[in-house]
């Protein structure tokens, strides 16, 4: 028997796929709610950084703390940080353990999001902030670091969302991030009808696939400097997949339809993974001193 509000839960996502609105990524992620089923641990929406192939579950939410622990040891320390797209706030803590900032705020344009998270942002004693990636309320040159986890494909614009990042960080500040670029465009029917519909799933917008030199091209045309980049697909989706997977034939509380909905999307994925469509990028990057 599934739990109630699974079914509510299964048309609302349904409808949400059908009608996104103007903010697509607030649609996607409100119709998920904070408890998605297959998400790596409780509370965490990223893919993990894996040591293992993803066969051991032990490791999955071990996985997701890695990855972030990893963007936010880039970032300077005692500074004024900035978590652009901060998901469901469980990984604001950590990042507020490594790199101990003074003050930390947590961006994200999903208003149910920083509700649900409220409880992981007072432990990080994060400043909740509704806003945009791509017109971050904040004065320019007001923070020392900004991370962005697994979130600038959902930004209306990645080349706004680096202008910015740029503006509001101050001379000698910190960009890290992770973000799922594609390696070259689908080529016959299965890659694009599966990179489409994970467009349309996700509620990105066909700008989201870009390379990952285009990507860190765009950090260099906003000024950044020092850019650093490294795909690391083998270390990402490849587990994350398998847990999944996994994780889903174990899966009994869901409803039928959604779990073959989840099996369809699993597919897809797996289909642009296996046939290097699609990767995973940690980028860091510096604004020059005299900037």
């Amino acid at each position: 028997m599934a739990p109630a509000g699974w079914m509510s839960r299964n048309l609302r996502h349904a409808a949400t796929i059908l009608w996104q609105g103007n903010n697509p990524a607030a649609a996607v992620y409100d119709s998920l709610g904070p408890d998605f089923f297959l998400a790596l641990d409780t509370g965490w929406l990223n893919l993990g950084l894996w040591e293992g192939d993803g066969t051991d579950p032990a490791e999955a939410p071990v996985a997701v703390r890695r990855l972030v622990a990893t963007l936010a040891a880039e970032l300077p320390t005692q500074g004024v940080v900035l978590d652009v797209g901060n998901g469901l706030g469980e990984q604001d803590p950590l990042i507020a353990e490594v790199a101990e900032p003074r003050s930390l705020i947590a961006l994200n344009i999903t208003w149910s999001q920083l509700l649900a998270g409220r409880a992981a942002l007072a432990r990080a004693r994060a400043i909740p902030v509704n806003g945009d990636a791509t017109r971050i309320p904040l004065r320019d040159a007001s923070v020392d670091g900004v991370i962005s986890v697994e979130a600038a494909f959902h930004f209306p614009s990645r080349a706004a969302f680096f202008a910015e990042a740029f503006r509001v960080l101050r001379p000698g500040g910190v960009l890290t991030m992770s973000d799922v670029p594609t390696r070259r465009m689908p080529r016959g029917p299965a890659e694009l009808a599966a990179g489409l519909s994970q467009l349309r799933v996700w509620g990105l917008r066909t700008s989201a696939a870009e390379s990952a030199d285009a990507i860190a091209g765009r950090a260099v045309s906003a000024g950044f400097q020092d850019v650093r980049s490294e795909l690391v697909g083998e270390r990402v989706i490849g587990p994350a997949l398998a847990f999944v997977r996994a994780k889903l034939n174990r899966e009994r509380d869901a409803p039928l339809s959604f779990r073959l909905a989840s099996r369809v999307m699993l597919s897809q994925v797996d289909l642009l993974w296996s046939r290097r469509v699609i990767d995973y990028l940690l980028l860091r990057a510096v604004k020059p001193s005299g900037a």
